[in-house]
């Protein structure tokens, strides 16, 4: 049996180290329910240590090579996409380090995403480099993003605002759909699973001469469970709960078509659609006496992002890229009728100046943001617009040991006027094996219009502004990796929703800072036909004005696990943990922390066609994200899928 005295006396062989450390996370969260099973599971964040010869775009908007960069980066491939069974992104997501989700009750309902601590607004998210945002609560809609649709995504933790502007507070996401190669690709795939799942999937891509080609489709719907059930496990707001079934159907589809007009120039077009429309339970209106509890709640999400782009290369100095982009985001609810759509519009021109170890970029961007809501028996028509542009420089040097990256950018907003950004960060080589990073930068994101002029707002909010500084330490032999990063981050301006102004009606301001700080620990080993992965996230993020920790986010959580390559199976489980959390601002209302345990197992049948069977929270734990809302509880998942070789 291993000693692990090392904890605390610090001498034994780096081997014995890393073999001791689901012990000590398991101590670190608390106890060792966490770890209670073999390291024979599997922890889907596969790509959150790929291979160092990849290539990544979202650190600094254009492609390079994963060891080139100094940024805390995550890539998921659509492999680990699809042996994870997941229905939703942010369930994908939520497996990576510095990732946590909250959702009222299951799929298609309202989903948060928190990078290290920080707010969902404050995490810029694109699809095939089209924004998705909303200027109604502000961030993405993460329940109306199709999972079926998306071939990679890659995740930068930390703010980039320098790079993206405004929203990039605590990190970027980037999806992406699939592109075509050399060949003719055509794929169907059916899946079932618990509370009536039925998935289905086709699609076809190819590439002929200049031309490249991908098409999807896919339709999913489920029975579901009921979100909000009236017992000791999940206490329903004010005593009313609403009995029914919130089930869920999303259509989507997705069109990438690319052209090389010349060796050197491309051309290329995005289009995604998505349509989910999920059952919810409608919060009790205060409005009304009695209290009504409404029924067979529906909300609708509506989302369609396009996108057209050139890129050329003129010499092997210079190369451009000009891109428009356009994308709609439509939320919509019944009985209780409500009604927003934003409608974002972005223009870019960017180049490129590459002098051997140096790289230096200069793009000048444009987006235009518009939102309208619809009258409601509450409100009026609420409609606005707004703008920023952009100019943006960045700096890269490569050399042996050595790299450097420096942006600067400034937005000009419509209503705010100039904001200017930038971010510092240097990498070093201590040993072929072993690199050490550190960086600096600052970010903002300005107020959603529904935030300044809806029956809520306050016209004269400030925008939020950030100031980050990180340091990260990244070992990597082989098959072996570790990696430690610490990181603090200071939000001033914070908008929050005041409760106590107008009376007791509540409005928005921007009167608190907050303070995300902690370290992400991540790690992985091969041994044999076993692959180990773990990581833990210990942090701190907090509201400096009360000293109360924010709201749905936990102090520690983390996941472990392993693959089994065995008889031509890949067999796994995976464990992902919490600690409490506070459900409101007060930290008044406990939210327990949980573990669960997940087992999947993955194999191709024929040459042709692949099976993954997947289930999800074994030990049918009780826990919840929101106060109020239930999970789904155990729950299995069967997917068949034709991939013709």
């Amino acid at each position: 049996m291993t000693s692990c005295g090392f904890l605390s006396s610090g001498r034994v062989p780096a081997r014995r180290r890393f073999a001791c450390l689901p012990l000590a996370l398991a101590s670190a969260f608390g106890g060792t329910a966490l770890f209670q099973l073999p390291l024979t599971a599997h922890a889907q964040q596969a790509a959150a240590a790929p291979a160092l010869g990849e290539t990544v775009v979202t650190a600094n908007r254009t492609p390079q090579p994963l060891s080139d960069l100094v940024a805390d980066v995550s890539v998921v491939d659509r492999q680990t996409i699809e042996r994870s069974g997941a229905v939703g992104v942010a369930d994908v997501l939520a497996r990576l380090p510095g990732v946590e989700i909250t959702r009222n009750g299951g799929v298609g309902n309202t989903t948060s995403l928190f990078i290290r601590g920080a707010e969902t607004r404050f995490t810029a998210v694109y699809v095939d480099g089209v924004r998705v945002d909303s200027q109604s609560t502000g961030g993405a809609g993460w329940e109306s993003i199709p999972l079926s649709q998306i071939d990679r995504i890659e995740v930068l933790r930390g703010p980039a605002a320098a790079v993206y502007g405004s929203d990039a507070v605590g990190g970027v996401i980037q999806l992406f759909t699939r592109r075509g190669e050399e060949g003719v690709f055509p794929y169907a795939g059916v899946g079932f699973g618990s509370h009536g799942l039925r998935k289905a999937e086709a699609g076809v891509s190819g590439k002929s001469g200049a031309l490249d080609y991908s098409l999807g489709v896919a339709h999913e719907e489920s029975r579901g469970f009921n979100v909000q059930p009236l017992d000791k496990r999940t206490p329903s707001r004010d005593g009313y709960t609403s009995p029914d079934r919130d089930g869920y159907r999303s259509n989507s589809g997705n069109l990438r078509l690319g052209y090389q007009l010349t060796p050197d120039q491309r051309l290329e077009a995005t289009l995604l659609y998505s349509d989910m429309e999920a059952g919810y339970d409608a919060q009790v209106s205060s409005r009304t006496r009695p209290p009504i509890q409404f029924r067979n709640d529906i909300g609708n999400n509506t989302l369609r992002t396009a996108g057209l782009s050139w890129s050329a290369k003129w010499n092997d100095v210079y190369s451009t890229r000009v891109q428009l982009t356009d994308s709609q985001a439509v939320y919509k609810t019944q009985p209780s009728f409500y009604r927003t759509e934003t409608n974002l519009r972005g223009y870019v021109f960017q180049n490129e100046f590459r002098f051997g170890a140096h790289l230096v970029t200069a793009t000048l961007e444009r987006r235009e943001d518009a939102l309208e809501n619809a009258p409601t028996l509450f409100s009026g028509l609420l409609a606005g617009k707004r703008s920023q542009d952009a100019v943006s420089l960045g700096y890269g040097f490569v050399q042996g040991a050595h790299s450097l990256q420096l942006h600067v950018r400034r937005d000009d907003d419509s209503e705010f006027g100039g904001k200017t950004t930038g971010s510092a960060a240097y990498g070093f080589s201590i040993t072929p094996r072993l690199r050490a990073t550190v960086s600096a930068g600052t970010s903002f994101r300005a107020p959603t219009l529904y935030q300044r002029f809806s029956e809520y707002g306050t016209p004269s909010l400030r925008p939020e502004s950030g100031r980050n500084v990180e340091l990260g330490l990244q070992y990597t032999d082989g098959g072996t990796h570790a990696g430690i990063v610490v990181y603090q981050n200071r939000v001033n301006n914070l908008i929050v929703f005041d409760t106590n102004c107008r009376s007791g009606a509540g409005c928005y301001a921007s009167t608190a800072r907050a303070r995300y700080q902690g370290v992400t620990l991540s790690g992985g080993h091969r041994i044999g036909d076993v692959t180990l992965r773990a990581s833990a996230d210990f942090q701190d993020p907090r509201d400096l004005a009360t000293d109360n920790l924010l709201a749905r986010r936990a102090r520690r959580h983390g996941t472990l696990g392993a693959d089994w390559r065995v008889a031509g199976w890949t067999l796994g489980a995976e464990i992902q943990s919490s600690s409490k959390r506070f459900d409101d601002a007060a930290n008044t209302r406990t939210l327990a922390g949980y573990t669960v345990l997940n087992l999947v197992a993955s194999t191709q049948i024929t040459r042709d066609l692949g099976l993954v069977a997947r289930v999800d929270n074994v030990g049918d734990k009780d826990y919840t994200l929101a106060r109020g809302y239930a999970t789904g509880g155990r729950n299995a998942y069967l997917g068949l899928k034709w991939t013709p070789q």
